[in-house]
């Protein structure tokens, strides 16, 4: 168990759901949380409910000056979850450009403006703590999840890029892959979500994650089994077990 009392961490995509309840496992173990999305009212309410030292940054993913300009008043971290998210359940018959695009931007590119706001500082200093989210739905294609699984998917390799790079470096970098959490996201879902999570026990999944020194977590375990799996199966019997 690592001593978190006195870090500092930022949170992006804390003001509801699986980063609220993160944000507030972190500070019950002593951490000074900063929680960053784009409602001021939900975060101005979640930093009075944290019990321990904690503030708020509004910030627009999506926009690359308004990440850069709330890292600077963020400050000094020690550490950086991001946990945003936009999700639309799309099958390739009916796309949507502009809801594709929405979850490109705050689900892949809004973690890459967050990581390269935060990350030369780590680098400079030879420590720091990255842990970015990303989702059973992304290791390998399926059917009705254009966008969000091709997001989820490019957030996984930006990780494993960035392990490979630093791996042996003081920047400890790690990514939490989770299956289906109720929140207002899966809530749009029409279709039987197997092994789904309530917000409170995937925060603690993740962070006994981020207590560990292992680079990767998929969870529930279980679960995670079949998606695991499924990467060494031929296409010709994938697609034939996961296709529509």
């Amino acid at each position: 168990m690592k001593d978190w009392t006195g870090k500092r961490y930022w949170l992006v995509g804390a003001s509801e759901g699986l980063g609220r309840e993160l944000a507030l496992t972190m500070s019950r173990a002593g951490v000074e949380v900063i929680v960053s999305a784009r409602s001021e009212d939900r975060l101005k309410d979640l930093v009075d409910e944290l019990p321990g030292k904690a503030s708020y940054v509004t910030v627009d993913v999506t926009d690359r000056a308004a990440v850069e300009a709330a890292a600077k008043d963020v400050g000094p971290i020690d550490g950086m979850v991001y946990l945003a998210g936009a999700y639309w359940p799309m099958k390739s018959g009916e796309w949507d450009n502009e809801k594709a695009e929405m979850m490109a931007e705050v689900n892949y590119l809004g973690a890459s403006r967050v990581v390269g706001s935060v990350i030369n500082d780590m680098v400079a200093r030879d420590a720091g703590h990255i842990v970015l989210t990303g989702s059973l739905s992304g290791f390998r294609g399926l059917a009705g999840t254009i966008g969000y699984g091709a997001s989820k998917a490019g957030i996984m390799y930006l990780a494993e890029g960035m392990y490979a790079d630093l791996r042996k470096t003081g920047v400890q970098v790690q990514l939490a892959n989770p299956g289906f959490i109720k929140t207002r996201l899966t809530d749009k879902n029409e279709f039987n979500m197997p092994f789904i999570m309530e917000p409170q026990d995937a925060a603690q999944e993740m962070f006994e994650h981020m207590n560990d020194d292992a680079f990767k977590k998929s969870f529930p375990r279980v679960f995670s089994w079949l998606f695991r799996g499924s990467q060494f199966l031929p296409d010709w019997l994938y697609y034939r077990i996961f296709g529509a």
